[in-house]
């Protein structure tokens, strides 16, 4: 190989043998001339001269040969003498007076210029990610170029190494071309691609089209469906047409699934999907299956203050209302005879296909204990119950275990106004006579004074009005005294028939227990009301005095 005194000598004498007209003098003017243009950091075409084990020499027409290391090129393998090649200077002369190139460098120069040319902000470039640094990684894209951790993916991740050595697309984030940098984004580029995925499947849906999909995240509402790049909803009340607490007890994580596209906003991008759909209705041939008065087995699926839901198959489900479980139980809640999961018997009472609705009952599969009442407790006859509640007007008596008869607080007395709280006991024992039976109404009306004859009309006679009678006083009213009579009948001593002093304060004058005298003042057999007076001539005992 030449060195750099040779070189010039040869190249002179070269240019002497073939009758060159430039003069020695004008030829070094020249060659002085030429290593004034080539400067460190310029790129030039040169040629292969000569490839060695771990470099290759170049002629970039200078005073002396460059060196380029081997590793430099990509396939070393297919290099020949006299290949051209672009390079870099990197040093004009090192110790050996060699001048230092490099190929990568002049790519990366070439690339960049392109870039600056071709691309800009937002285009999309291709590159390998080589090298892992802080922050991120460095990727070739003919040029170095850097890419943030937070950039190389849609959602961020753990395991960074899985992208060393890949090949993807990016989209360029930012150029800075004072420092010649260039930051990318793969994330921005996924963004970009899955917009262009799901723009192009939404052009080709339509309602009522039927799609694939795989189970994407499950929620209290329904599940997302990943149908290729683009997500779906599936409505809880989608998924089937039985009842379902959760979409968990149908569907699980990467199920993969048809659907039926059941709804499809293309404004929003909005995709409903349903799966139930691909099934038949099965409240289509529901007046077929169902007839009203049959009787048909289902299971509790559902307990409401109002009722109980039992699903009769997968989608068909009935209420049984609170009032169609019991002919005689008075249940306040249908947790008191049923609970989930039990199976039931129950009877159709009606079908509304339209609305969806199918009415049960539950009492209608035992035979009506009121149906046989009114044979069973004649009006007249005497009955004995237990006196299972009290209220201000009246008892209620169990006559048999559901069936109640009320005796109102007016059938407790003939002679006096009973007060029922005070006199009766729940879990007494009582008798009375049948009033009247109202099957429909599911109401038995009994007596007890009814046992006994009316005395009224013959204890009046023992007090006929203007006689003077001696009393018990047994309660107060703002509008006068009640006193029990010797006969013990009831009278009213109204405050209009006191005398003015006592009648302004009569809690002062009269108490219960009391005994006073009045006179009867009259007398309404009708109405069965007995009044008094203290006045012309009644007075008060000699307590009162």
């Amino acid at each position: 190989m030449f060195g750099t005194k040779e070189k010039q000598s040869t190249k002179a004498g070269v240019a002497g043998q073939k009758g060159s007209l430039v003069s020695q003098e004008s030829f070094q003017e020249l060659f002085e001339k030429s290593l004034k243009t080539l400067k460190e950091g310029d790129v030039v075409t040169g040629e292969i001269s000569e490839i060695r084990p771990k470099e290759v020499l170049v002629d970039i027409h200078f005073k002396s040969e460059g060196v380029v290391s081997l590793d430099e090129f990509s396939n070393p393998e297919s290099l020949k003498v006299g290949d051209k090649v672009d390079v870099m200077i990197e040093t004009l002369e090192d110790d050996d007076g060699m001048v230092v190139l490099s190929k990568r460098k002049a790519d990366r120069a070439k690339c960049w210029d392109q870039i600056i040319a071709n691309s800009k902000e937002g285009s999309v470039v291709e590159g390998r990610i080589f090298k892992k640094v802080r922050g991120g990684f460095m990727v070739d894209i003919g040029m170095e170029a850097f890419l943030p951790a937070s950039l190389v993916a849609l959602k961020p991740t753990r395991n960074l190494d899985q992208f060393l050595g890949q090949t993807y697309k990016f989209k360029i984030a930012t150029i800075n071309q004072k420092r010649k940098n260039i930051v990318l984004s793969r994330k921005d580029f996924l963004y970009a691609e899955r917009g262009e995925q799901r723009a192009k499947f939404l052009s080709t849906l339509s309602e009522g089209q039927v799609v694939k999909g795989k189970v994407k995240n499950i929620t209290d509402f329904g599940a997302f469906i990943d149908l290729g790049g683009v997500d779906g909803l599936l409505h809880i009340t989608d998924i089937s047409w039985g009842r379902i607490s959760h979409p968990s007890e149908v569907l699980q994580m990467g199920q993969e699934l048809d659907l039926t596209i059941i709804g499809f906003d293309k404004d929003n991008q909005r995709i409903s999907l349903g799966l139930k759909q691909l099934k038949d209705n099965p409240w289509e041939k529901i007046d077929d299956k169902y007839q009203v008065g049959t009787r048909i087995k289902g299971k509790v699926v559902n307990l409401v203050p109002y009722g109980a839901f039992i699903e009769l198959e997968t989608g068909i489900e009935g209420l049984i209302h609170i009032s169609e479980l019991s002919w005689t139980k008075r249940i306040n809640h249908p947790s008191e005879i049923l609970k989930v999961g039990d199976e039931v018997e129950a009877m159709i009472l009606s079908v509304d296909k339209e609305n969806r609705k199918i009415a049960l009952g539950l009492k209608q599969t035992e035979e009506n204990p009121w149906v046989k009442v009114e044979e069973k407790y004649q009006i007249g006859s005497t009955v004995e119950g237990q006196v299972r509640n009290i209220t201000d007007y009246g008892l209620f008596v169990e006559l048999e275990e559901g069936i109640d008869g009320l005796v109102h607080v007016s059938d407790l007395s003939w002679v006096k106004k009973v007060n029922p709280v005070e006199e009766f006991q729940k879990g007494q024992t009582i008798k009375a006579q049948v009033l009247t039976v109202d099957a429909n109404a599911k109401r038995i009306a009994l007596g007890v004074k009814q046992l006994e004859e009316d005395p009224w009309s013959n204890l009046i006679q023992d007090i006929p009005e203007g006689s003077a009678v001696e009393a018990i006083v047994t309660r107060l009213a703002n509008f006068g005294v009640f006193v029990n009579l010797p006969n013990g009948l009831e009278g009213l001593l109204h405050v209009s028939e006191i005398d003015d002093a006592k009648a302004q304060e009569l809690e002062k004058h009269f108490k219960a227990g009391d005994a006073i005298r009045a006179t009867i003042l009259k007398i309404d057999q009708e109405a069965r009301r007995i009044a008094l007076t203290q006045k012309s001539g009644g007075s008060s005992s000699s307590e009162d005095n």
